[in-house]
């Protein structure tokens, strides 16, 4: 489903987040201020430390602010509690970590199906859309295989499928391609646009990597818990 382009997904507004090490305080996002609309394809760069894993958490709804709102797919994330968070990261919000997060006893057409489970969708209907999906990125002959029997492209792959396969209103992606040579990393990333292009979802990145930095339509620059700059 192409979705229409220009409605506000994510809008956080004066968010604050500070965190207590070892007596210490760590202010890990300083009054930040964000609107990213339906169909960007954006990346947030910064150094380690800058906030950049801190914010797409507080999107997610896995970590709060200690202040500021936030808005995801039109839902106050601050006027919801545990239960609802976990529904709105089910059925609107798909994840791509660096680590892959695939179930190790699961095959890749089962890693895709399981959002689909969790999510109340038949036995058929969710084969046949996870079936569907993994051609698409590719997989269509390792539809079979686990986890530990994949290259890492694959597995992220995998996880790109998953991510996408309930059709999310947004997709968090946190340094996808950090566990990749290059080669492996530019053909995901390309797989990705694609995606974007095709559907309209709407994907944020955390990122280091400059395969991402050129590739994203917009670029947002991040340091000290602070936007410096942002491009598009």
């Amino acid at each position: 489903m192409k979705r229409k382009n220009g409605t506000a997904v994510i809008e956080a507004k004066g968010i604050y987040r500070t965190y207590n090490t070892d007596g210490l305080a760590v202010h890990a996002l300083n009054g930040l201020d964000l609107v990213i609309t339906s169909g960007e394809f954006t990346a947030i760069a910064g150094p380690s430390g800058s906030g950049k894993t801190t914010m797409l958490n507080i999107i997610g709804g896995i970590d709060r602010p200690c202040s500021g709102s936030i808005t995801v797919a039109g839902k106050d994330l601050n006027a919801m509690n545990s239960r609802d968070l976990a529904e709105l990261r089910l059925h609107k919000i798909g994840f791509i970590f660096q680590a892959y997060n695939l179930i190790p006893v699961l095959t890749a057409i089962e890693n895709v199906e399981y959002i689909l489970l969790l999510q109340g969708v038949g036995k058929t209907e969710r084969r046949t859309k996870a079936a569907a999906i993994l051609r698409e990125v590719g997989l269509e002959k390792e539809m079979n295989r686990r986890p530990g029997d994949m290259s890492g492209g694959q597995q992220q792959r995998v996880a790109v499928a998953r991510a996408m396969v309930s059709e999310p209103a947004l997709i968090l992606a946190d340094e996808p391609t950090a566990n990749l040579d290059q080669k492996t990393g530019s053909a995901l990333l390309d797989l990705m646009k694609d995606l974007n292009r095709a559907s309209g979802t709407t994907f944020l990145f955390s990122t280091h990597d400059s395969m991402v930095m050129k590739r994203a339509d917009r670029l947002i620059s991040l340091r000290d818990g602070k936007i410096t700059s942002g491009r598009r």
